[in-house]
């Protein structure tokens, strides 16, 4: 399963401004992913991935058809996804229940994602893609901060040129 992670989280790197619905799509697959990977353990891999896709699809289309509702789930998946990420990557440990940091990223990335679209959108995005990737590889923490924060400032460049050109494009008509 770690291409198929490492390729959602390089599409969304890239992509998750442009393509939202394959961002929220994305976010649905990998909550879907580790819902799954956490209360089917020792089950076929086979079974995780349906899940994680009926997820992801589920998520594609909320995105395609009630774009505003999609903004806010999104936005709370994505922030709280994002906020265990940072916590593991960079081995900080919280005396709290581990779903305080996932609520309260949550609520951040939600608030962030519907005010500020188009760049919350690119760097959620850029943070959930880059946090996707670092996932399928084993490197020291050093080297994962670094990598990590690399992966986001690129994702983040790309897509503002993506989000320019088009703009640009679009007044020119």
């Amino acid at each position: 399963m770690i291409p198929i992670q490492t390729f959602v989280g390089a599409t969304i790197l890239i992509l998750g401004r442009k393509l939202f619905w394959v961002f929220v799509g994305a976010v649905g697959f990998v909550l879907g992913m580790d819902i799954a990977s956490r209360f089917l353990q020792g089950r076929p891999d086979w079974l995780i991935l349906i899940i994680a896709l009926g997820a992801g699809i589920l998520g594609a289309l909320l995105a395609l058809f009630l774009q505003r509702a999609a903004v806010l789930v999104a936005g709370f998946f994505s922030g709280g996804h994002i906020a265990e990420t940072v916590l593991s990557l960079f081995g900080w440990q919280l005396s709290l229940p581990a779903w305080v940091p996932f609520i309260v990223g949550g609520i951040i990335g939600a608030a962030l994602l519907y005010s500020l679209f188009d760049w919350a959108l690119i760097f959620l995005s850029s943070l959930s893609g880059a946090g996707l990737i670092m996932q399928s590889f084993t490197l020291t923490p050093q080297t994962q901060a670094l990598l990590f924060i690399v992966l986001v400032v690129a994702g983040v460049f790309i897509q503002a040129g993506l989000m320019k050109r088009d703009k640009g494009l679009g007044r020119k008509k």
